[in-house]
């Protein structure tokens, strides 16, 4: 019955907006294409809070609508499908798939988590690995399906200590997101925001930029938020017993040998995988884009001779679907922009702000965005376009805008439902894991630590990188 009241209502509001646009005699000023731009924006944003349709059909409904209307070309529909950071995305994956054939990713915990003998070590250790994840895997459910075997071997050889198991359980996904942004293939919204930046402001943001800005902001938030975890979720007498995590109990849990010498594949893959990311972070030396690295990378990858996977297994593994979405969403920023809709929709919002104030306001609405819009990319798709014309009429930097909001949006732990990991993580049979007042609990906390921290970067540290506030 819920669900129904709230679709009605979305349905109603979205009706009422576009009622109000069809009449020619509202809101002097606004153009042709910019009223059905912004019909079509408010019947997509209101169909993806309020209804369960798949996110991707309704983008590319919205992203077909605006075509048909002569708002954008075909061409531009369908170009977005060529653009460079989905290839990089797609790449990415190949070689991620690469990567789970072998057993790097399980000699890498025992290495890590082996030495862990005090519980805030273990903690620590398993952030740290998490956050090097996202240079391996991209989008945060990739992450969390990677890491889930190594969270099981944990808790086994913690069964006897039902608290920690809990923590380690918040820890993984909470760690995932927020780490997410420390490179640019870390999450589909990243992606989205590089092309609304490009294609509203003229701003071109690469691999090794937006590892600059990111890195930083997503190693302290992450120990950050592993310290909030701890906190939140386990007592004093928790924390004090001693812990030895052996890397025979890690093995348990894997089908491939976490000690001993690395097998050829494993030492070819790791070669790879290191040189991808070298290339991508020296981009500014070499030149070379990164989704073309990456495209080499993902052909080595799968190579007879020198890789570890086939390409159409490969391939099976990346999210269509995400994809067929970020295009979609990209064509409507190109609308939203070209159109004058969201230069207009800002227009009635006081921008007489100050800097620091005015980013603010975008970091608190990034950060509760979640509460209504679930989809990450979706959030990026519905606040970065609106937040980027904001900045331009308010004299703020439009880049410093939009990854401080990209970065809040990164959190989304309230509910189970909130993001793929928290919900992967919260339903584990036989396992100890949390509930949604943990999760609440550790919200009240990490929420608005988190907002303070990404405003802090945006205002202090980004601009000694190069990241100005104007």
């Amino acid at each position: 019955m819920t669900l129904n009241l709230r679709q009605a209502a979305t349905l109603c509001v979205a009706l009422s907006i576009c009622a109000l646009l069809i009449v020619p005699g509202n809101f002097p000023g606004l153009s042709g294409d910019a009223r059905i731009t912004l019909a079509v924006f408010a019947l997509a944003t209101c169909a993806w809070i309020g209804t369960p349709i798949d996110d991707t059909y309704i983008a590319l409904g919205a992203g077909l609508a605006l075509t048909a209307t002569g708002v954008i070309s075909s061409d531009e529909l369908f170009g977005t499908l060529g653009d460079d950071t989905v290839w990089l995305l797609i790449c990415a994956f190949v070689l991620a798939a690469a990567v789970a054939r072998t057993g790097l990713a399980g000699r890498a915990a025992a290495f890590l988590v082996g030495g862990a003998r005090t519980v805030r070590q273990l903690v620590h250790l398993t952030t740290a690995a998490l956050v090097v994840t996202a240079f391996a895997v991209p989008a945060t459910s990739g992450r969390a399906a990677l890491a889930m075997p190594v969270f099981l071997a944990l808790a086994k050889a913690l069964s006897d200590r039902k608290r920690l198991v809990v923590m380690l359980a918040l820890l993984f996904p909470t760690v995932i997101l927020l780490s997410a942004v420390a490179t640019l293939i870390g999450a589909g919204a990243h992606l989205i925001t590089v092309s609304v930046l490009w294609e509203a402001a003229g701003e071109r943001i690469g691999f090794t930029e937006w590892l600059m800005i990111g890195l930083p902001l997503a190693v302290v938030s992450s120990h950050l938020a592993a310290e909030a975890v701890l906190f939140t979720t386990t007592r004093r007498e928790d924390r004090r017993g001693p812990v030895h995590i052996t890397a025979e109990e890690i093995q348990k849990h894997s089908d491939k040998p976490v000690t001993g010498p690395l097998e050829a594949a494993e030492t070819r893959c790791a070669l790879l995988l290191g040189t991808v990311v070298v290339l991508w972070c020296s981009e500014p030396l070499h030149r070379v884009p990164p989704a073309v690295v990456a495209l080499i990378g993902a052909i080595v990858a799968a190579s007879p001779a020198l890789g570890t996977v086939r390409l159409k297994d490969a391939l099976k593994t990346v999210p269509w679907s995400l994809l067929l979405f970020m295009a979609a969403t990209m064509a409507m920023g190109v609308a939203l922009a070209d159109s004058g809709a969201a230069k207009w929709l800002v227009g009635g919002v006081p921008l007489d702000l100050p800097p620091w104030l005015f980013l603010t306001v975008v970091v608190g609405v990034s950060t509760m965005a979640h509460l209504v819009l679930q989809s990450r990319s979706a959030r990026s798709s519905v606040l970065v376009p609106l937040v980027v014309a904001a900045a331009v009429g308010a004299g703020v930097n439009p880049v410093a805008a939009a990854l401080a909001s990209t970065a809040a949006a990164g959190f989304c732990h309230t509910l189970p439902a909130s993001a793929k990991p928290v919900t992967l993580f919260a339903e584990i049979p036989g396992t100890p894991t949390y509930t949604p007042r943990d999760l609440l609990r550790l919200s009240a906390v990490l929420a608005p630590m988190t907002a303070a921290l990404v405003l802090l970067f945006a205002v202090a540290v980004w601009p000694l990188i190069g990241v100005p506030l104007r």
